[in-house]
């Protein structure tokens, strides 16, 4: 950024002051302008996806260098695919409706008056994410898209990596005639920028935090700006007494093991008691043959391999290559142990009994309840929405995959004809 100031705090207002002054003009930016700039931005990262590997590399090296779990460092890795995955997202969030000015609701009063209820932007977007970098795309198309400006904060590991894919946001703005501060990544890695970011009131309106406990739970704690909540993911599957043997085995599989390191990643396997010894031991079988570290209790350790599970076991977000795994005597004691040790996050159940998937979807509150399918398919992308900024597991304005829709707010627009009041 040209002319940017050396100190984190006088550098992070400056940040401030140019996000609020490009929401302003988002605001009323075309949809058009806002479709030209996604659709150049991913025309840009496709054409720069050596250069976007080459950075990723010196991010990969400090992700080991650092210590970083083989989940962690997947979940940080791209290659051609997950590039073309990206420039797929951008294309699909540029070819959405624009939800700003979208009438929610009209109708007319015995007054006179006629009321719209229409979309409006949210105005500045602070997004604080670790590893991946393809957030820095996901958000900062959903924002654009939904009028807001966004400061993008990334890990420290995917600094490169995140620099690389903003370059090639801010062409797309610059093609399309938007202001080139509408999607601003913070250039440093310093802690200290989170800080100052989650004080920042007068400039930034919601903050999305998008990482581990840690993140989430400092954001929490420490945010005098509202806070779209994105707890982990304690993702439970149950399979209840009526359980398809085929689909158990395919979907858990799957759920656990596609890929570990994402939010929608199973991490706790409930099995009703009468079926242990046929499905339930089928399905603990797979996962250690795929590799996969079973953490059971008592009645699962009955499989040979399985691993004593501990109470921290219960409620752990691995985000690796392990799994608790817990009998449990019936639907209710599936449906208490998730909400004891859940995140409200997703969890899923697996039968063939219409009364089951009724009960489970009635009783439990998650922001994402899930019925004989992957949870892995818990993303705003695999739910229509082109991409996501993260889910959010609180219950209030957002819930569940924030898309842009969910990254707009509202406001009434009344109308009269000299209309007074009596």
């Amino acid at each position: 950024m040209k002319d940017m100031p050396t100190s984190i705090p006088e550098m992070m207002a400056q940040i401030g002051q140019n996000a609020r002054a490009a929401a302003a003009e988002l605001a009323f930016a075309t949809a058009e302008r806002k479709h030209a700039a996604l659709i150049s931005a991913s025309d840009a990262v496709w054409s720069r996806r050596a250069d976007i590997i080459d950075a990723n590399a010196k991010d990969l090296e400090f992700g080991r260098d650092k210590g970083l779990s083989p989940a962690m460092l997947d979940r940080l890795m791209l290659d051609e695919d997950r590039i073309q995955g990206i420039v797929d997202s951008l294309r699909a969030v540029g070819e959405q409706a624009d939800p700003v000015g979208a009438v929610i609701a009209q109708w007319d009063q015995p007054t006179g008056l006629h009321i719209k209820r229409v979309r409006t932007p949210l105005g500045v977007v602070g997004v604080i994410y670790e590893s991946r970098p393809n957030v820095t795309a996901d958000a900062g198309a959903l924002c654009l898209k939904a009028g807001n400006a966004v400061i993008l904060r990334g890990g420290s590991e995917s600094f490169h990596s995140s620099s690389a894919i903003h370059a090639c946001m801010v062409q797309g703005l610059r093609d399309a005639g938007l202001p080139e501060t509408s999607i601003q990544l913070v250039p440093t890695r310093d802690r200290a920028a989170v800080s100052e970011m989650l004080t920042m009131t007068d400039s930034i309106d919601v903050i999305v935090p998008r990482g581990g406990k840690g993140l989430v739970g400092l954001v929490q704690r420490e945010a005098r700006v509202p806070v779209f909540a994105h707890l982990e993911g304690i993702v439970h599957i149950y399979l209840d007494e009526t359980v398809d043997p085929e689909k158990a085995l395919k979907v858990v599989l799957n759920a656990k093991t596609r890929r570990t390191g994402i939010c929608g990643a199973a991490e706790c396997l409930l099995i009703h008691e009468k079926v242990l010894a046929t499905v339930g031991q089928g399905v603990v079988r797979a996962l250690m043959d795929a590799g996969v570290r079973v953490h059971g209790d008592t009645s699962v350790q009955s499989i040979d391999g399985v691993l004593p599970a501990s109470e921290d076991d219960w409620g752990k977000e691995y985000l690796d290559m392990d799994i608790a795994v817990r009998v449990v005597p019936d639907l209710d004691g599936a449906i208490e142990h998730i909400r004891t040790y859940g995140s409200n996050h997703t969890d899923c159940i697996l039968t063939e009994n219409p009364a089951s998937v009724a009960r489970f979807f009635e009783r439990l509150d998650s922001a994402i309840l899930m019925h004989n399918a992957s949870t892995q398919f818990a993303d705003g992308g695999e739910f229509g929405m082109g991409a996501e900024i993260g889910i959010a597991t609180g219950k209030m304005h957002a819930r569940g995959p924030v898309g842009a829709e969910q990254l707009t707010s509202f406001k009434y627009l009344v109308t009269g004809d000299g209309t007074t009041r009596a």
